[in-house]
């Protein structure tokens, strides 16, 4: 995609949804940087439905302290990998307890010390919390990327430099929630609705569905798409 084109796609986007926000509930950073770390794996739905309650309780890390290991278990055992989160979660405290005076560190490497916490994570509690211009490539991005051809990459990594190399302003800090939403909702893994896309001009993507209930153009490479 040629770098008229990117501005172009990026500026149909924002111009479909102006103010792009994440799907996870939260009301302060240290509750986004659990509802992050919790959605690994899971859905954004699915642990919007167990922080609720859970949120209620716990609005700092020495909260999360006090509730305890068995307690936050009880709020998110519906949330796939819950042991091994529950863990995590409770180690994040303890260390943003002690270390960081109960705030949430506005530092990508301070980030990724905490237990539970990837580089993906990291992102995107910078990126909402902090408005940060970075890009958390999950799965939906990281598809999109390739498919589109956006920016293409074999790693996550690979897929997240392209992007910062290649959203132009104004778009850098909303973009990332462009991309997940779109490939959440329109570019689907299995079927994508081309028909319904407001970049299919611009879109690299050869196997493109033109109508509601029809087939590939060509062969779907969604194998080849999926994240490693």
């Amino acid at each position: 995609m040629k770098k008229d084109q990117i501005f172009e796609f990026f500026r149909r986007l924002a111009e479909a949804n102006p103010s792009p926000e994440t799907e996870l509930e939260f009301g302060n950073v240290y509750q986004l940087l659990v509802a992050v770390t919790l959605s690994a794996q899971a859905t954004d739905v699915g642990v919007n439905k167990a922080t609720r309650a859970l949120f209620a309780k716990v609005k700092t890390p020495q909260d999360m302290l006090d509730l305890g290991e068995a307690g936050l278990k009880e709020h998110i055992k519906t949330i796939g990998l819950f042991n091994t989160k529950a863990k995590n979660v409770m180690a994040m405290a303890e260390i943003l307890v002690r270390e960081h005076g109960g705030e949430v560190p506005n530092d990508r490497d301070l980030l990724t010390a905490l237990p539970g916490v990837g580089r993906k994570t990291a992102n995107v509690v910078l990126n909402c919390a902090f408005g940060a211009e970075t890009f958390a490539v999950d799965t939906h991005i990281f598809r999109l990327g390739n498919r589109t051809g956006l920016a293409k990459g074999k790693t996550p990594l690979a897929v997240e430099k392209q992007l910062e190399k290649k959203v132009p302003q104004p778009f850098r800090v909303g973009a990332h929630h462009w991309l997940i939403l779109h490939g959440r909702y329109v570019c689907k893994a299995r079927s994508p609705e081309c028909w319904r896309c407001p970049v299919v001009d611009l879109c690299g993507f050869k196997a493109k569905i033109p109508e509601k209930g029809g087939t590939p153009a060509t062969p779907s490479r969604t194998a080849k798409e999926k994240m490693p």
